[in-house]
């Protein structure tokens, strides 16, 4: 049965046969190719992919919206009316204008920092605990576009609860919330970004370190929390004493909230004139570049999420 035993077809010329199953068209003669093992095959900035994450991410927040936007707006509408009724009483104004006047532009900013953190720390938290991870570490992104995608999403998260809580303030009759001229409107977009940006990456960084949710409610409560109140989102640091101010001007929140309160209000305690506010600024987009640079190696190095 010789005659009937069949030999191996041989490969086409210049195709080894055990090329690797990835698909690149444009052989010769109408053939078609496959790249061999470890060559990239998208190239540049894989955008379907990073669009599809990003989405991804919008989606799981607005699913539940009512506990994501609506709720931390509804919640920080009630220390404006609480602070207000407890020590707005009397006339009594910071920096020139009423009480209610002065917090509420901080507190706007500190829950798109907050949520920010909140969305970006739950990304790879929950897909360590749940074994879903291989989700996020499976398609073809690479660590930059993984970083960007999870960022903007809860970036995202963060200018849909500053605009809910911007609404919501608007119409309570005892703050009002009026732009600084096109310059206050700058600072109010920079700083609100730079704010959200670096509540993000620190998320995520913390996302990356964090074993359990106990983990990520540690660091919400021991650092976060205490670092957003104690920023001078309710008072001047010209009131404390100088070691605490020195202290406060080393907290990068405190630039956030005044850089955004300066928008609202055409001045801030960071410094008098524009100049300060400026440097503070640039200052913030330096530390979150810093910030995006740890976050990048981190993921490049698998930590605590890769074997």
């Amino acid at each position: 049965m010789a005659d009937q035993a069949q030999t191996p077809q041989s490969s086409p010329a210049g195709f080894a046969a055990d090329t690797d199953a990835t698909f690149v068209p444009g052989g010769d003669a109408g053939r078609t190719r496959f790249a061999p093992r470890g060559q990239p095959v998208i190239t540049g900035i894989n955008r379907i992919g990073l669009w599809s994450l990003y989405i991804k991410e919008v989606r799981r927040f607005l699913k539940v919206q009512t506990q994501t936007i609506w709720g931390p707006a509804v919640s920080t509408v009630l220390f404006l009316v609480i602070f207000d009724v407890a020590l707005g009483r009397g006339d009594r104004s910071v920096l020139g204008v009423p009480f209610a006047d002065f917090i509420a532009p901080g507190l706007i900013v500190m829950a798109m920092m907050q949520n920010a953190f909140a969305n970006a720390s739950f990304s790879f938290l929950s897909g360590k605990i749940q074994g879903t991870i291989i989700d996020l570490l499976m398609p073809p992104l690479s660590e930059g576009e993984l970083m960007a995608g999870i960022v903007l999403a809860a970036m995202t998260r963060a200018v849909a609860v500053g605009a809910a809580l911007a609404l919501a303030i608007a119409l309570y009759p005892g703050a009002d919330l009026h732009l600084a001229g096109w310059g206050g409107a700058l600072a109010i977009v920079w700083f609100g970004l730079m704010g959200a940006a670096m509540l993000s990456l620190f998320g995520l960084v913390t996302s990356l370190w964090a074993e359990k949710f106990d983990h990520n409610a540690a660091i919400t409560t021991l650092v976060v929390a205490p670092l957003a109140l104690l920023s001078g989102t309710f008072y001047l640091i010209d009131n404390l004493a100088p070691l605490f101010q020195t202290i406060s001007r080393l907290n990068p929140f405190f630039y956030v909230i005044s850089g955004f309160r300066y928008g609202f209000l055409g001045a801030s305690d960071i410094g008098a004139g524009t100049m300060p506010v400026v440097w503070a600024g640039i200052g913030l987009g330096a530390f979150n570049l810093a910030l995006a640079v740890i976050c990048y190696k981190l993921l490049k190095s698998g930590w605590k999420i890769k074997a």
